[in-house]
């Protein structure tokens, strides 16, 4: 194993969506990720479709079988991170919760992964990514004027308020264990994470700069140089030209440089801004565009399917994508000394279970006594 994690035990009590994609993240930084959930022991080895659990074995597991919970609080005591993504008070109820393993293991580091967090009004209502970013704030101001909002997919609740939220707390919490000898729980909710995305959107609120209102506002499609416009091929092109000197070269290139026109903040202009540059983007095809701002810092780029990115050029430059086998985003960020990898496919529920438990010290014998015990379900 290598990468920045790489030694790092973690036991993880599969969930849905952000807790895996976390637990994928810290995997392939390497840390040492054990998997617990339904599934067969003996399942084909054959790669499964969920990228969200490579880099891990998945170990089968009923966690109501007596069997099956003492063999996680037993794996507890060498591991320093638990990861788990159930609504609150589930762990506690089957007893796995923060207590149950400390005294296993005072110094591990439990994560906890919800959506409305483990406390509060909404703490025991189900909800989705968009109720999520709903109640923070953040899907509020996502879509154009006049419009009703639009979700983001579920990125902004799932993934950049949830995932990444409780990748960075445990491992912060992870560095205040090895200093002090005491572990924590770190609650990670997804409405908390995707209203601290908002931060500078708030500053902008403050101060007056941002308008209360839907697409009328300078990162929300409300200004003529933060848009998408449709190319003559029926594709699109993204234009960022905040800065005025990158606003200056987008001009020349669209062949507006001599011409007299209102100032780029001006906001009364902006309607009829956007209109003429949708005339303008309409006369050529997306990749002739490209072309047209090859070399310049102008702030276009080619709107690219997820399936076009990873074969363009931009990206294979730098390898953004593995493309051999499966294709899937390779890990990220990077790291110059300890680089992340992705460390194994995904496997089906439970294909990993015998080599997993291997791993971390469970002979043949002891897999077998379990699995007659009922624990693998």
């Amino acid at each position: 194993m290598s990468g920045p994690l790489a030694g790092v035990k973690v036991v993880e009590l599969a969930g849905v969506g952000p807790a895996p994609f976390a637990c994928m993240l810290l995997a392939d930084m390497g840390a040492d990720v054990l998997r617990f959930e339904r599934g067969d022991p003996d399942a084909s080895r054959d790669e499964g479709w969920d990228l969200l659990n490579r880099s891990r074995h998945s170990v089968a597991l009923d966690l109501k079988n007596d069997a099956g919970r003492a063999l996680v609080l037993e794996l507890c005591e060498q591991a320093e991170i638990f990861i788990e993504g159930f609504r609150p008070g589930v762990t506690e109820r089957l007893g796995l919760g923060p207590h149950d393993v400390w005294e296993r293991n005072e110094r591990i580091v439990y994560g906890r992964m919800t959506g409305f967090g483990q406390e509060g009004p909404l703490a025991e209502r189900a909800g989705h990514d968009i109720n999520y970013v709903a109640v923070s704030g953040a899907l509020w101001p996502l879509g154009r004027e006049g419009e009703r909002p639009v979700p983001p997919l579920n990125l902004v609740g799932d993934f950049g308020g949830g995932s990444l939220y409780l990748a960075l707390g445990v491992v912060a919490a992870l560095v205040h264990a090895r200093t002090t000898g005491v572990g924590q729980v770190v609650d990670a909710a997804m409405v908390d994470g995707s209203a601290s995305l908002l931060t500078m959107t708030h500053s902008f609120i403050n101060s007056g700069f941002w308008r209360e209102e839907r697409g009328v506002n300078i990162l929300d499609t409300g200004a003529h140089f933060y848009e998408v416009y449709e190319t003559a091929d029926e594709k699109y092109v993204a234009v960022g030209a905040i800065e005025s000197k990158f606003y200056e070269v987008l001009l020349e290139r669209l062949g507006l440089a001599h011409e007299p026109l209102p100032d780029q903040m001006d906001r009364d202009h902006w309607p009829e801004m956007k209109e003429r540059f949708a005339q303008i983007f309409a006369g050529k095809t997306r990749d002739e565009w490209t072309e047209v701002f090859e070399g310049c810092d102008a702030c276009v780029t080619p709107v690219l399917s997820p399936v076009e990115a990873a074969t363009h050029p931009y990206n294979t430059t730098r390898q953004v994508f593995r493309t051999t086998g499966t294709v899937q985003p390779n890990p990220a960020p990077r790291f110059s000394a300890t680089p992340s990898a992705i460390r194994m496919s995904p496997q089906h529920p439970g294909a990993g279970t015998y080599e997993g438990l291997a791993r971390w010290g469970v002979s043949e014998e002891r897999s077998a006594s379990l699995k007659a015990a009922g624990a693998f379900g």
